[in-house]
């Protein structure tokens, strides 16, 4: 099948320190966690390492390496770091005909601060990113894939978002939606138009409480949680955001794993916890694209394609990057097998 992404580029830089602390703040609503270090000081690095990222080039990675013949949109800019991402694609199986470079805007660059949790704080420059235009994308390839996975556009790139999602649909090519901050955002007004055209929609749980204004409340009865697979209020954000019936939601709630609802069933998958966590940047982007490529795969059903997608999310994150840790479909199928007590939850 062929399949294309849409999304960002970046060059990420990584960097972890021993010094670093995590700062807890509690206020009567709410519970924040902060990444800190010693004001004014000069601090040692104790990792330190570069690699490519960005939702465009994650996911398109993720699709070739599972078999898919891929193709990607994203927007560089033509400098020492959109260098060092074309040649990282020198040895990777995807088509970058529809990549768009520009003279006049400098490609996207991130720091990424790793805690010694394994969590992350991202400071993104997003230079290109921000600036995709209508008149720059090849709609044809759009046309001609089978499905679309679009990941979040930042800035103005944002802009696109309709004219592109509205062209796919009209042609008959499956589109996946892996919703950011950005659109959500924009409104609800907006956000629904998008949501009516996409097959999958995936959000995590901070942004589907963002888009339908519905909060978890933390005061619901916890074993009620356990027992009902999926808690009142996640249940209500899944039915919110479905609006036709071909559709699928998903929400990701991080180390608590997946939900998904189809109109018909709710299911839970739980986090795949056979690898140790190094970084998670980049699970979100390896978990959303590989349940849309299985959901592509003739012989999967929702629930095994939330397992593989747990499976690779979580490989990815023992890695020191956002693609270093990607499986194939058959290196996914291994780690199944040797785990037959690991599965999903549906009601």
């Amino acid at each position: 099948m062929k399949a294309i992404t849409i999304g960002s580029a970046t060059m990420d830089v990584f960097v972890e320190c021993d010094d670093a602390n995590i700062v807890s703040v509690c206020t009567k609503n709410k519970n924040s966690e902060f990444m800190s270090y010693p004001y004014g000081s000069k601090i040692d690095i104790t990792k330190f390492s570069s690699n490519v990222g960005g939702g465009g080039i994650n996911t398109a990675c993720n699709l070739a390496n599972l078999g898919f013949d891929t193709s990607a949109i994203f927007k560089i800019g033509d400098d020492v770091y959109s260098e060092g991402i074309l040649k990282y694609f020198e040895n990777k199986k995807v088509n970058l005909q529809n990549i768009i470079q520009s003279k006049k805007t400098s490609t996207g660059f991130s720091i990424i601060l790793v805690s010694f949790q394994g969590d992350r704080t991202v400071l993104a420059h997003r230079g290109a990113n921000a600036e995709i235009k209508e008149d720059e994308i090849n709609f044809k390839a759009i046309k001609d894939a089978d499905f679309m996975y679009v990941a979040p556009l930042n800035g103005d790139s944002n802009k696109v978002l309709e004219p592109i999602v509205d062209y796919a649909y009209k042609h008959d090519t499956i589109i996946c939606f892996n919703a950011g901050t950005t659109s959500i955002k924009r409104g609800f007004k907006h956000l629904k138009k998008i949501l009516k055209t996409a097959h999958v929609v995936v959000m995590n749980k901070e942004e589907a409480s963002m888009a339908t204004e519905i909060q978890v409340r933390p005061d619901t009865k916890t074993e009620k949680f356990s027992q009902e697979i999926i808690h009142t209020d996640i249940k209500k954000m899944l039915q919110n955001l479905k609006f036709m019936d071909y559709q699928l939601i998903v929400i990701t709630d991080g180390k608590r794993g997946a939900y998904a609802y189809d109109g018909h069933k709710y299911y839970y998958c739980p986090t795949y916890n056979e690898f140790d966590v190094v970084s998670t940047l980049g699970a979100g982007d390896a978990f959303a694209s590989t349940l849309c490529g299985a959901l592509n795969r003739t012989d999967m059903n929702i629930g095994k394609s939330l397992m593989y997608a747990s499976v690779n999310s979580g490989s990815v994150v023992s890695q020191f990057g956002a693609t270093e840790g990607l499986l194939t479909f058959e290196e996914i199928e291994k780690h199944l097998k040797n785990n037959p007590n690991y599965t999903y939850l549906e009601c």
